[in-house]
């Protein structure tokens, strides 16, 4: 690659650098004058495709980056497709104001079978399956798609579900096996062969080879009832019925022996939605919307697509075929691209028949669905703003919002949350926890003051957001020492609200106090806006509970090992993960613990006494 850039102070002067740009593929990266990424692209002709930013009419989204460049860097490529996976990683890193956005960082969820032991465990995994030993089957749409499997396949196969700690000091067989969902290798109540086979059965299950465990189960019927083993027998016949009632329900027409993916996108109010439907062996394993982020009304399907699919599948699995609702811009890159990175040949269609045809309408049709109820919800959210802003008397609907919450017990372990909000619901990654320190235990008072102080304080110096209106937890006590705190850091700050429970700490009966306000409002629980308070509060309150609890756990698994004599912060961190917690420590015996590198047979001991002590 062969990076050219054209940094200008005056201004861009795109005739200048058009004269001496490339006609190579590559991707170009779009700065304004504060040195920002607003937009990353790629082409197969760099001259052709950046000229046409300066000498074509274009609409409103692309005449606002226009206006806004300051100046270009380009990169130049030995092929489209490389450009294509460049793109993708500038725009993941950037995060470009005017490229389709898709922002999930949720990892997917796979079937994971811990292969390379005795008696492998069948489980939920979520996270990165390079680093971990086993096999792993997916990725699912959702964590409820891989349960639900799960489930289906413990009753067919009765595979152990427990942790190694919990099965390595079994002495009898669990709930589990007394209602026949695990055959309890864990005391030797299946051998290695025969639980080896139901491994086998799982994995062609999972593999949609069915037809070949049906044959394997007859077969082993059949043995069995030779051999007189009539129980043995029955187990067989039993899977044998539930397997095919399974595959009654679950096979889809025409899709057998395929690995599809199905992505519709619509769009529509402003706003798009992507519905990616997921087909693994002839089983539909569920869907998933994605809602990516538009920089413009004027984007159109085929250009979302576009972008969603590229960023989407390079970063995950890729299927043998994606059937789309709209042909992407970069259809035959994208293929080309898809394929090399698998080693097989990958295609994305657009015009298809028969049964995928049902499928990419049936795929439309939810993307339609969930596009009008997010809508409709963002229209009531917006209702409520409205209302909001009547009730406060506001000069304008507020963007942002925020809340704080303290949580403790007797006074310990105190966590205060802050919450925010904007005028389309909750903003997640504006969350923050605080560990309050350094107070008289219990004094909520103090524990306000502390977390305003220590919030804002460093939203002033890293120049953040500072909200329209702060709601405080509590009543005119609180308040008056929100007042007091803030005014010390702003002088003309945000409004800040006291919500207090009403009399009987009945919901909708909610006082709200407010600054130079002589008696408190009461909206009354019909009320849009304490709807929306209630909502802002009540996920303040469970913000802070959570971390409280997570604190609290944390304090206990530390201070009851903390008191073991030669146990230090090394050993207790390998205990810990190796057990996966303090209740898995307990069950454990000397001989498990010694296992832990580091952890003598006396220590052990030490460790195992101290433990059944307490």
């Amino acid at each position: 690659m062969q990076d050219i850039n054209n940094n200008k102070p005056e201004g861009f002067k795109d005739k200048e650098f058009l004269r001496s740009l490339s006609t190579h593929p590559g991707v170009y990266r779009m700065y304004n004058d504060q040195d920002t990424v607003i937009y990353v692209g790629k082409a197969r002709n760099l001259k052709n495709r950046i000229s046409s930013y300066f000498n074509k009419a274009h609409d409103s989204k692309t005449l606002a980056l226009v206006n806004q460049i300051h100046h270009i860097e380009v990169t130049v490529t030995r092929t489209e497709g490389e450009a294509l996976l460049l793109e993708d990683r500038l725009i993941k890193k950037y995060q470009p104001r005017y490229n389709v956005l898709l922002r999930d960082d949720k990892s997917y969820p796979y079937i994971y079978l811990s292969t390379h032991q005795t008696f492998p465990r069948l489980s939920l995994y979520r996270g990165s399956i390079k680093k971990k030993k086993g096999t792993f089957l997916g990725p699912f749409p959702s964590s409820a798609a891989v349960r639900q499997s799960i489930h289906l396949l413990h009753r067919l196969f009765r595979l152990r579900q427990c942790t190694d700690s919990y099965f390595r000091n079994r002495s009898r067989p669990c709930l589990q096996y007394q209602i026949k969902r695990c055959s309890a290798p864990c005391v030797g109540l299946i051998s290695e062969r025969e639980y080896a086979r139901d491994i086998k059965h799982t994995l062609l299950f999972l593999k949609g080879k069915t037809d070949q465990i049906i044959t394997d189960m007859v077969a082993g019927m059949e043995r069995a009832s030779v051999n007189l083993a009539f129980e043995q027998a029955a187990v067989y016949r039993d899977q044998i019925s539930h397997l095919r009632q399974v595959l009654e329900k679950q096979y889809i027409g025409g899709m057998q022996q395929t690995f599809i993916d199905v992505v519709a996108c619509v769009v529509k109010g402003g706003q798009c939605c992507v519905q990616v439907f997921y087909f693994r062996e002839g089983v539909n394993q569920g869907n998933r919307a994605f809602y990516p982020k538009m920089p413009s009304q004027d984007i159109d399907e085929a250009r979302i697509l576009d972008a969603f699919i590229s960023q989407h599948y390079l970063a995950n699995r890729i299927p043998d075929e994606l059937i789309v609702s709209h042909e992407p811009e970069s259809r035959a890159v994208l293929e080309e691209v898809f394929s090399e990175h698998v080693g097989r040949r990958v295609r994305i269609k657009h015009r298809v028949r028969s049964e995928r045809a049902k499928w990419r309408q049936n795929a439309i049709h939810n993307a339609q669905g969930a596009l009008e109820t997010r809508l409709t919800k963002r229209s009531s959210q917006q209702k409520r703003m409205s209302e909001l802003q009547k009730l406060l008397n506001l000069d304008e609907i507020p963007k942002r919002m925020e809340c704080f919450d303290i949580s403790h017990t007797q006074g310990n372990q105190i966590v205060a949350s802050c919450v925010v909000f904007n005028e389309t619901g909750a903003v997640k990654d504006d969350y923050r926890r605080f560990n309050i320190k350094g107070i008289t235990p219990g004094d909520d008072y103090a524990a306000m003051a502390q977390v305003l102080e220590r919030r804002y304080s460093r939203v002033l110096k890293e120049e953040g957001a500072i909200p329209d209106i702060i709601f405080i937890d509590g009543g005119k006590g609180q308040l008056s020492r929100a007042i007091e705190t803030m005014q010390a850091l702003i002088s003309d700050g945000p409004l800040l609200v006291g919500v207090s429970k009403g009399p009987d700490r009945k919901p909708g009966m909610e006082r709200l106090y407010i600054p130079n306000m002589a008696h408190p409002l009461e909206p009354g629980p019909r009320s849009a806006a304490l709807l929306l308070i209630q909502q802002i509060r009540d996920e303040a309150h469970r913000f802070a509970i959570t971390a409280h609890r997570q604190r609290s756990r944390k304090k206990a698994t530390r201070s009851s090992l903390e008191k073991i004599e030669g146990l230090g912060p090394k050993r207790r961190q390998n205990l810990i993960k190796y057990f996966g917690g303090i209740h898995g420590i307990k069950r454990a015996g000397v001989e498990d613990i010694q296992q832990i590198r580091g952890i003598s047979p006396s220590l052990a001991q030490r460790i195992y006494d101290h433990l059944r002590s307490h």
